[in-house]
Formats: structure tokens, sequence, C-alpha cells
């Protein structure tokens, strides 16, 4: 039964590497679209905003269990890497709207931008259906990564610092991957 163990454990270790995203070659990368949404002040924000920014595009939901594992993550992140050229955008796909949402993000302090997301801009990005779902986009705004579900802290901070040109070796996503919790909202 150890041995049994052992092995379940070593495929899961290897199942999730196998789901990591991974920084893809500059040369592979579409642009993502552009879109304005708005904010928890009411102020229109568009990804063009960002001009030039690496960025960590975050579609989440305050009822997401998922989702809240990340944040706090995504808060160190862009405190740490916001002078670099680095932000995080968080799109909150909450049907109820600012209601939840503004009580959620004051509860926990968020440090990053967040955005009422809608079907439309969901679209854009290739349905996005399951939740957490994040887009690492580059300086010119093309998608270098989707990371769907539950990923490793350490994989988004490999392909933040590679995209900042931090990472000692290029095309190197990194580990720690976990891809589990994918959490899909049937209505």
């Amino acid at each position: 039964m150890k041995q049994f163990a052992i092995t379940l454990a070593a495929a899961t270790v290897l199942l999730a590497a196998a789901c990591a995203a991974a920084v893809k070659p500059a040369k592979d990368r579409k642009r993502a679209p552009d879109f304005s949404l708005k904010d928890t002040n009411g102020q229109t924000v568009k990804l063009s905003d960002y001009k030039g920014k690496v960025v960590l595009l975050n579609f989440w939901a305050t009822w997401c269990g998922p989702c809240k594992i990340e944040i706090p993550w995504f808060m160190e992140f862009e405190q740490h890497y916001k002078d670099q050229g680095f932000a995080v955008l968080g799109v909150s796909m909450d049907e109820e709207g600012w209601e939840v949402i503004r009580p959620y993000i004051e509860r926990v302090k968020v440090n990053y931008r967040i955005l009422l997301g809608d079907n439309v801009v969901a679209a854009e990005y290739g349905g996005v259906d399951a939740l957490p779902t994040t887009f690492m986009l580059d300086r010119t705004h093309r998608i270098a990564s989707i990371n769907q579900g539950l990923v490793g802290k350490d994989t988004y901070r490999n392909e933040i610092q590679q995209l900042l040109g931090a990472a000692q070796k290029a095309g190197t996503a990194g580990g720690g991957a976990v891809s589990a919790g994918v959490v899909s909202r049937a209505d």
C-alpha cells in the first residue's frame, strides 16, 4: 500500500507538471483582445492603458475557492514587481456585480485593480468558462501563457520573472504547478 501511495504521488506530480502552462516563444503568441471595463470607482479601464507592462490578467469570482487561494499571491506579485513594469488586473465574473465584489476586495485588502467582467470579454478571451483562468501577457500584450485552475505560486512567479527579463534562463516556465481546483459554475 505504501508503494502505491508513493507511485500515486509521483503520478500526481508528473500530471501537474504536464498540465502547467509554459511561456510560449514570442513568435507563437497571439495578441490579447483589448477591452473596456469598469473598475470599483466606475472608471473605464482598457488593457491598452497598461501599454509596455507585463500583465497578469486573472478571471475570478468571489465564490471561487481556488481564486481565493491565488489572490494573496497576486497581491504579493503586484507589490513586488510593480516598479519593474508589471501589473495585475483582476476581472471578476460575479453575476451579482459590485454588490458582492466590493465587500470582498475591501475585506481582503486587494492591492491591484479589480474590474467587472462580462460575457463579451470572456468570449473574446476564448470563452472563459472555468475559474480561475489567468492570462500572462507580455509587454506587447501578447498572450504568453494561459493557466486554467489553481496552479502553483512558483509557476506564476517564474512566468512573471521570465516576461520581465529577470529569469536566468529564457524558455523556462519553472515548476511548482498544481493543476487542480478548476471551478465551473453551472447556471
